[in-house]
C-alpha cells in the first residue's frame, strides 16, 4: 500500500475528528495552528494539500513556491480571497471552496442584525437595565412590510436572506451581474440593473457578495451618499467590502441610521467608535 496523503490544517482547527473520518486511511492529518505564512514555512515542503480556513490572512507567492508536492488548497468557507490564485495556478495548484459553507446560519444572522436594528434592541435593552425604559426609546422604529430590502448578491446567502425578509413582508430587490434573468421571477423578488438604483431606493442594504478587486470598497462614501437618509446598511459578507472609515463619517453624520456588522475592514476593531 501507498504512503498516505499528507494533508495539512493551517489554521483555526485544534482537532481534525471530522477530517479524519472522511479521508480515513488515504491521509494523514497534521494541525499547524497557524496565524501567518511565517509559521507554516518549514511544514509546507511535504504536504500533498492543505485546508485553509480564515485565521492566515494571505496565502501567496511566498508559502506556495515551497509547497512543491501541494496539488489542492480548499478554503474552508465561502472565499477564496486569502489565496493567490495565480500563484497557485501558476504551480498547478487546484483552489477550491465551501460554496454551501453556513448558507442558513450567515442569512439568519444577517436577519438578527436587520432587525435588532430596526427594531432599536440596544436602546430599548440599555434603557431597561438602566430603569428607565419608556415608549420613546424605540417610537421611531419603522414598520418594515412593505419597505425595501436592497441585497448585494443573490447566491446562496442571498437568496436565504430573501426568503426570510419577504416572511416579514418586506420589499425584497437585488443587484447582482451573476445572477441568471429570470431568476428573481422564479423567487418572487425584483431585480435591479445597477447598484446606485438598488442602494437610492433601499432602506436596508444586505451585502452578500464576495470579496475581490471589483467588490473591495463597493461600499464607500460615493455609494454610502446614495442610499436614503436614515438607511440601515448590513455586511456579513467581507469586511472588505465596505471602506471602514468612510462608513464611520457616514453614521457619525446621521447620514445612515445604523450598520449591523458581523466582519470589519480591519481586525481586530481599532476603531472605538465601532
Amino acid at each position: 500500500m501507498s504512503a498516505p496523503f499528507r494533508v495539512l490544517i493551517a489554521d483555526f482547527l485544534d482537532e481534525h475528528e471530522v477530517e479524519s473520518a472522511v479521508l480515513g486511511p488515504l491521509a494523514e492529518i497534521h494541525l499547524a495552528r497557524a496565524w501567518n505564512e511565517l509559521e507554516l514555512i518549514d511544514r509546507l515542503p511535504s504536504i500533498d494539500a492543505m485546508l485553509l480556513y480564515h485565521d492566515i490572512p494571505w496565502l501567496g507567492e511566498s508559502s506556495l513556491s515551497r509547497a512543491e508536492k501541494c496539488r489542492a488548497v480548499v478554503r474552508a468557507g465561502v472565499g477564496t480571497n486569502n489565496v493567490d490564485l495565480k500563484a497557485a495556478g501558476d504551480r498547478g495548484i487546484l483552489v477550491c471552496n465551501v460554496p454551501d459553507y453556513g448558507t442558513e446560519e450567515v442569512a439568519d444572522h444577517a436577519m438578527l442584525l436587520l432587525l435588532a436594528i430596526v427594531r432599536q434592541l440596544r436602546p430599548g435593552d440599555e434603557a431597561i437595565r438602566a430603569g428607565v425604559w419608556n415608549f420613546q426609546t424605540v417610537i421611531e422604529s419603522p414598520r418594515l412590510r412593505g419597505k425595501t430590502l436592497g441585497l448585494v448578491g443573490c447566491g446562496r446567502i442571498g437568496t436565504a436572506m430573501a426568503l426570510r425578509a419577504k416572511a416579514f413582508g418586506l420589499d425584497v430587490a437585488f443587484y447582482d451581474p451573476h445572477v441568471p434573468p429570470g431568476y428573481d421571477k422564479a423567487i418572487g423578488i425584483r431585480r435591479v440593473d445597477s447598484l446606485d438604483d438598488l442602494l437610492a431606493q433601499s432602506l436596508i442594504v444586505s451585502l452578500h457578495c464576495y470579496l475581490d478587486e471589483g467588490s473591495q470598497h463597493l461600499i464607500n462614501a460615493r455609494t454610502l451618499a446614495i442610499m436614503p437618509k436614515g438607511s440601515i446598511l448590513v455586511n456579513t459578507a467581507r469586511g472588505g467590502v465596505v471602506n471602514q472609515d468612510d462608513l464611520l463619517q457616514a453614521l457619525d453624520s446621521g447620514h445612515l441610521h445604523g450598520a449591523g456588522l458581523d466582519v470589519c475592514e480591519r481586525e481586530s476593531l481599532d476603531d472605538d467608535r465601532l
